[in-house]
């Protein structure tokens, strides 16, 4: 959420900045109920201070005395009102509560402005055509797909967008999972293994409520969500804690099976390893001092991208404009791969700032060791990396004469051969 302060103090700028997002909030209706709130919580206070002054004074003259009975009468009057005012407070409380979590956060100024992905800025890119197989095709008519990647029996086991990785496929997974994380911990990332279902309270803190209720999946009878990204549990293990600034910047890392609905995909390109409802994905996470915050994004961003470079794979880095950005995000990096049998960009990662926008909803602080008070940290995620498009953007641009896909040379410590057959 955004700083309260700053929000009253300037309402109007925030307002003009959030025009750029794509996501409706009504900041004049908040301010308009806060000010009330402020109202309200005021006279509440000065009608309890009013009936502690009745109370002592009760006490004072022991309950006894001429004036006893006027005192008794007026901290009864003095108690009814400060109930209805303390009433009014709460009244207002959980609309107060829903207006400010629906303020999404402000683009930092360098971010793009536009309004669709069609505004994203390609930035640069990494590319070697060598890479690409003259044998390319999409990796859904690759003869033997279906038999390494059954999406038919998935349907049947659970739903659409939930296949079974069979064989050398599966084995592919496993060794980019492996890869991803020994990438990461070599770059300073301390491995975790997250739960993989989170409370509302914790989606509320990330920024996913109340905003993507529609992409995850909920267990009401017990007040879950399956994670759609490890971002969730990893950032909230701080939650309502307070660091050290020495221990600044803290990194973190993680795989997970991520789960979404992807509701209101329909439409797009959905064949094969392009989109679905479950699949694996490595998260790399950051809490940072503020005044590195663009500099550990940058940083954050590299290391996704050294990961492309050493799988071969021809990328693009797009600059996300405002109104394609996420609710939480201050400033956001897409890296696209290039799928040679496709012949289209595919989206593997995405880089992201969240300034102190989480942490404030989380309540993540630290404690400087110069000067006194507290901070809230920044937050930074990326996906380092999503594992499906990266799958498949190997299996297109290494695909052999023969059927066989080149395995890449970093994974072959971890797939254990020069080659995956399906």
């Amino acid at each position: 959420m955004l700083d309260l302060k700053y929000l009253r103090e300037h309402g109007a700028e925030i307002k003009f900045a959030l025009q750029k997002k794509k996501f409706p909030c009504d900041i004049d209706a908040f301010l308009a109920l806060d000010s009330l709130r402020r109202e309200r919580i005021s006279r509440a206070e000065l009608a309890r201070a009013e009936l502690k002054r009745a109370s002592d004074q009760l006490a004072k003259s022991n309950g006894s005395g001429k004036n006893a009975a006027a005192i008794r009468t007026s901290l009864k009057e003095q108690s009814a009102k400060a109930k209805e005012l303390s009433d009014a407070v709460q009244a207002l409380e959980g609309e107060w509560q829903r207006l400010y979590l629906s303020i999404p956060n402000v683009p930092h100024e360098s971010v793009p402005t536009g309004k669709t992905e069609r505004d994203n800025v390609a930035i640069s890119s990494w590319s070697d055509a060598s890479a690409i197989s003259p044998h390319a095709m999409p990796h859904y008519e690759i003869p033997g797909f279906a038999d390494g990647l059954d999406f038919a029996r998935g349907a049947k086991v659970a739903g659409a967008g939930f296949p079974f990785y069979i064989g050398d496929m599966a084995r592919l997974v496993r060794a980019l999972i492996q890869f991803f994380l020994s990438e990461a911990e070599a770059n300073g990332y301390v491995e975790f293994l997250p739960p993989l279902l989170v409370n509302a309270a914790s989606a509320t803190a990330t920024g996913q409520l109340p905003d993507k209720e529609g992409m995850m999946y909920e267990m009401p009878t017990d007040g879950f969500y399956a994670v759609p990204t490890a971002e969730i549990p990893i950032t909230n293990f701080f939650r309502d804690e307070i660091l050290r600034e020495a221990d600044l910047p803290i990194r973190r890392c993680a795989h997970t099976p991520c789960f979404r609905r992807e509701a209101g995909s329909w439409g797009k390109d959905v064949r094969g390893l392009n989109r679905l409802h479950q699949f694996d994905k490595v998260e790399l996470v950051k809490w940072v001092h503020p005044s590195r915050s663009l500099e550990e994004l940058e940083l954050l961003r590299g290391d996704a991208e050294g990961l492309l470079q050493k799988l071969k794979i021809p990328y693009r880095v797009l600059a996300i404009c405002s109104g394609d950005m996420g609710f939480p995000h201050s400033k956001q990096y897409d890296l696209e791969v290039w799928s040679g049998g496709q012949k289209r960009w595919l989206e593997v990662s995405s880089c992201s700032s969240f300034t102190d926008f989480q942490a404030r909803r989380a309540n993540i602080r630290f404690r400087p060791t110069d000067g006194p008070g507290l901070q809230f940290v920044h937050t930074l995620n990326g996906s380092g990396l999503a594992i499906p498009r990266v799958l498949a953007a190997i299996m297109e641009n290494n695909l052999q004469e023969d059927g066989s896909v080149r395995v890449p040379p970093v994974l072959h410590r971890f797939f254990g051969r020069e080659s995956a057959k399906f």
